[in-house]
């Protein structure tokens, strides 16, 4: 699924660097802010999934992992956005 980075009702806008391609439950936990990538497109995971939820083993096995982008510089996501979402949407 499509997800975007900053939401457009908060800012964020419809491009493609304002975006991320992300399997369904991780599109959710992000958009909840359980889950983001990091300016330098690291998956990170907020230990409250399991202090919350006593639940993320499957998403712990991903944290600090590389992202993978596209090739095309245009349409990789915004460093600027990325921070924007670590510093206000993440639960980290």
């Amino acid at each position: 699924e499509a997800a975007h980075i900053r939401p457009y009702g908060d800012g964020g806008d419809h491009e493609a660097q304002n975006g991320l391609l992300l399997r369904r439950d991780i599109h959710s936990l992000f958009d909840a802010g359980y889950v983001t990538v990091t300016p330098n497109l690291h998956f990170e995971v907020s230990r409250r999934i399991k202090e919350e939820f006593d639940n993320g083993r499957h998403y712990y096995a991903l944290h600090g992992q590389p992202i993978s982008v596209p090739k095309e510089p245009g349409q990789r996501p915004d460093p600027n956005a990325l921070t924007w979402h670590n510093e206000n949407a993440y639960r980290g």
